[in-house]
C-alpha cells in the first residue's frame, strides 16, 4: 500500500486549487494534520470541512477517518511519548479495556500472518548451535529481553541479558565471537543503544537475530534473521502483547529440540526452588492429614 505522501505526489497535478492547498499542508505539517479532525484541517488550509473529506476520497481512501489512520501510521514510528496519547484521546474512557484489548488481539493476529517459517526454524537452529546468547534490549523492550535471556537460560548453557549504558553494553559483549548469537529487540521508538550494540556484535562475526515490528527498522536492517511482530501503542505505553507471544513461540520451539535436556535441567532446578522455598506453594505449612 502506497503511504499517504505518495498517494499524493501521484495526484497532486489534478487537483484543484483547495486540494493542493491541504496536500501542502500535509506535506509540511503532517505531524499537526495527523491529529486535526477533517474541520480544523479546512480551518487550517481556508477550505471548507466538504472540501477535506473530497481530498480524502480522490486518495483513494473511504473516509477522513481511513486518511487520518494513514497520517498517523506515518509519523508512528518516531513520536514522542506526549504526542503518542493524542492518538487515543478521542477514546471515551469506558471503552478503553475493550479498545486496548482489542488491539492486542488484532496485532497478535497480525503477527501470525507476518511469521515466515522458514526464517523462524534458522533462528531456532542458530540459537540450538550457538556458543554463547546475547539478549539485548533498552527501554520498553528491557523487559522483554529479560523475559526471553531467562528462560532461554534454561534450556541453552550460556545466556547473556545485556543491557544498561552504551559503555555497559559494550563491556558486556567484550567477548563476542564468530560462534556466538546477539539477539536485538526493539520496537518504536527504536532504541540508539540496542541497535548500536547489535552492530558491535556484527563487526566481532557473531550471528544477529533482530525481533522488531517491520523488515527495514534500524535492528532488522542488519540482521541476519528477523522475525516480525506487530507492536502499537496504548497511548504513551508500547503495547508488546504481540512481541512477547513470539518470544514465547521461539522458547518453546528450543525447548522442544532440546526436549530431554531441558526436562532435566528443569527437574533438577525444581528441587532446588523446593529446598529453598523460592515459591510460596514450597513454603505454606502442611496440614495434619498431609504430614
Amino acid at each position: 500500500m502506497d503511504s499517504i505522501i505518495a498517494r499524493i505526489q501521484a495526484s497532486y497535478s489534478k487537483f484543484s486549487k483547495g486540494q493542493k492547498r491541504i496536500a501542502d499542508f500535509i506535506a509540511n505539517s503532517y505531524d499537526d494534520a495527523a491529529f486535526m479532525t477533517a474541520a480544523k484541517l479546512g480551518d487550517a488550509t481556508g477550505v471548507s470541512e466538504s472540501t477535506v473529506v473530497r481530498f480524502a476520497y480522490s486518495l483513494g481512501y473511504s473516509g477522513y477517518p481511513e486518511m487520518q489512520n494513514a497520517l498517523q501510521e506515518l509519523i508512528r514510528h518516531r513520536l514522542t511519548s506526549a504526542q503518542r496519547i493524542r492518538l487515543v484521546e478521542g477514546i471515551e474512557q469506558d471503552d478503553v479495556p475493550r479498545q486496548v484489548l482489542s488491539s492486542d488481539i488484532n496485532n497478535i493476529k497480525a503477527t501470525i500472518d507476518m511469521i515466515d517459517s522458514e526464517v523462524f526454524s534458522k533462528t531456532v537452529a542458530e540459537l540450538l548451535a550457538a556458543e554463547r546468547i546475547y539478549v539485548l534490549g533498552a527501554g520498553s523492550a528491557a523487559p522483554l529481553a529479560q523475559f526471553l535471556a531467562n528462560y532461554l537460560g534454561y534450556i541453552c548453557d550460556d545466556v547473556l541479558l545485556v543491557g544498561g549504558s552504551e559503555q555497559e553494553i559494550y563491556e558486556r559483549m567484550l567477548r563476542i565471537a564468530p560462534k556466538d548469537v546477539c539477539i536485538g529487540i526493539t520496537f518504536p521508538r527504536y532504541s540508539a543503544r540496542t541497535v548500536q550494540g547489535m552492530r558491535y556484535a556484527k563487526e566481532h562475526g557473531a550471528k544477529l537475530i533482530a525481533i522488531s515490528d517491520l523488515a527495514n527498522s534500524p535492528a532488522a536492517e542488519i540482521s541476519d534473521y528477523v522475525l516480525l511482530a506487530r507492536s502499537d501503542m496504548a497511548s504513551f505505553a508500547d503495547s508488546l502483547t504481540a512481541p512477547l507471544s513470539l518470544i514465547n513461540a521461539i522458547l518453546v520451539s528450543v525447548a522442544l529440540k532440546r526436549k530431554d535436556e531441558t526436562y532435566r535441567h528443569l527437574m533438577q532446578l525444581e528441587r532446588i526452588w523446593s529446598r529453598e522455598g523460592v515459591y510460596i506453594s514450597d513454603t505454606l505449612p502442611r496440614s495434619e492429614d498431609e504430614e
